[in-house]
């Protein structure tokens, strides 16, 4: 057998720095475009890149493929609910469950509390679901409309959208991430959750104040007619209560622990049953047939699962909202997310990425750097390896030891973890959170990142409140500090 030599430093960064240029280089020559196809492209040639390094370094082929087909396996999940998300977005575009969300919301929220309001709806559905992903795809799809509808700017609305999904998805005990981060820490749920208060309500409260004050400051003269929008909803859909049902009973089942995909599935059914009953002149313009009811409803309800979905009004600004890809408008995204995993995968084969862990720990000495450290490494693999379960779980293998060793309770760890790799996922175009998110909202990475403030406050605030040693729990305290 061909011996394994231990990879440098210099091994674990041409890769990354390769992978850096080619993607900052796609940037500026496509923009917004470059997730259509050239950063998939950068990925993968960066992950054969890897490949030849961890070939130099004694690896086997079979090795590295091994460690490729399990990076994509634990994507594979995200991957699953991404598709049918885009079959749940068309069926509720069809059947007009969010049309509904986006009348009756403008008649609800005004430009000034919008902000805070959006924030705050998300917080709650996603404490009770304990998934962002889920929130954003249904509440969060027709409040970015409802924004938009008020002149809103669309990465301020997806902002705050994520914002508050992100702070569920964080608190919540239904969140696998806040299951994760305390497993690989080594301590319990409840333990995990309650120490994450001291740095996530402050980060949420920050969070709130930036978005009232910013609710205040918003210009409204050149705000929609909602008059009109609401005019044109209403004559295009047979708008009935009864259509809340459907999301209703989908959150409801989320609540009650039923796995999201067949959750979302049983919505996305519903919602192709309901566009049947209560809209069938949606239905025959997406079909495009007249006198074969049957035929017509079929043709519709498959297009809305699986296609692009455009549904025409007397209004050109909602006709934008008015529109789906369906399963194959999320394709292009789960290429990304493949050739995120296959990158990841390359780079975990023979240790490149953890060889740059191991030299960043040698720096942390004090509290306030081991947690900078951590925060730091989870981000890092956020932006490597393109998926927060291993922003997650990696460090907080790589890290227990440390934390144990140097006198700190495991809900350190945790609650660094959780505050730096779950919120900062979805800042990142090529990571299966951004990616995602993006392609479920219809709005570019780039675009909401600089609002998404709880995001960006999380990791700041979990490393101030180390390097103040506040409420830092060591081993040897015999109450929780």
């Amino acid at each position: 057998m061909t011996e394994k030599k231990r990879p440098t430093l210099v091994h674990a960064f041409i890769p990354i720095g390769f992978l850096v240029a080619f993607l900052s280089i796609n940037v500026l020559v496509f923009g917004s475009g470059a997730t259509d196809g050239p950063n998939q492209i950068a990925l993968v040639m960066a992950a054969g890149l890897a490949g030849v390094i961890s070939w130099s370094l004694g690896y086997s082929w079979d090795e590295i493929e091994t460690s490729i087909v399990k990076s994509i396996s634990s994507a594979m999940g995200a991957m699953l609910i991404l598709l049918v998300i885009g079959s749940l977005s068309g069926a509720w575009l069809l059947s007009g469950i969010v049309p509904a969300m986006i009348y009756y919301g403008l008649q609800i929220l005004n430009p000034t509390i919008f902000l805070v309001a959006a924030c705050i709806v998300c917080c709650i559905v996603s404490l009770a679901t304990g998934s962002s992903w889920s929130t954003v795809a249904t509440v969060g799809i027709a409040l970015l409309g409802i924004g938009k509808a008020l002149g809103i700017h669309d990465g301020v609305v997806a902002g705050a959208i994520i914002s508050g999904a992100y702070f569920g998805d964080k608190m919540s005990p239904l969140s696998d991430t806040t299951n994760l981060a305390p497993a690989m820490a080594g301590t319990d749920l409840f333990t995990h959750i309650k120490y994450m208060v001291y740095t996530t309500v402050p980060s949420l409260v920050l969070t709130l104040i930036i978005f009232f004050v910013w609710g205040f400051t918003l210009d409204t003269t050149g705000v929609t007619d909602t008059a009109t929008v609401l005019s044109a909803i209403d004559n295009a859909f047979n708008l009935n209560p009864i259509l809340f049902v459907v999301p209703a009973l989908v959150l409801f089942m989320i609540v009650r622990k039923v796995p999201a995909i067949p959750a979302l599935m049983v919505g996305s059914i519903l919602g192709g049953i309901f566009a049947v009953i209560f809209q069938p002149q949606i239905i025959q313009q997406v079909s495009g047939l007249s006198g074969d009811p049957l035929k017509s409803a079929f043709v519709a309800v498959m297009k809305s699962f699986a296609m692009d979905v455009s549904i025409v009004t007397e209004n050109e600004m909602i006709n934008g909202l008015l529109s789906s890809g369906g399963m194959a408008g999320m394709l292009n995204t789960i290429w990304l997310i493949l050739g995120a995993m296959i990158f990841g995968g390359v780079m975990e084969s023979c240790g490149l990425l953890k060889r740059i862990v191991e030299e960043i720990i040698k720096w942390a000495h004090s509290t306030g750097s081991l947690v900078a450290s951590t925060a730091v490494t989870s981000i890092f693999f956020n932006l490597t390896a393109g998926d927060q379960y291993m922003a997650i779980a990696v460090p907080g293998r790589m890290f227990a030891d440390t934390y144990r060793k140097r006198g700190y309770k495991p809900e350190l760890l945790s609650r660094t973890l959780e505050d730096t790799g779950t919120v900062t996922s979805v800042l990142v175009p090529w990571n299966t959170c951004g990616a995602t998110q993006s392609k479920v909202l219809g709005i570019s990475t780039w675009t909401y990142a600089p609002y998404c403030f709880f995001c960006i406050i999380s990791p700041l605030m979990t490393v101030l409140m180390a390097y103040l040693n506040y409420k830092i729990r060591r081993l040897d305290d015999k109450t929780p500090s």
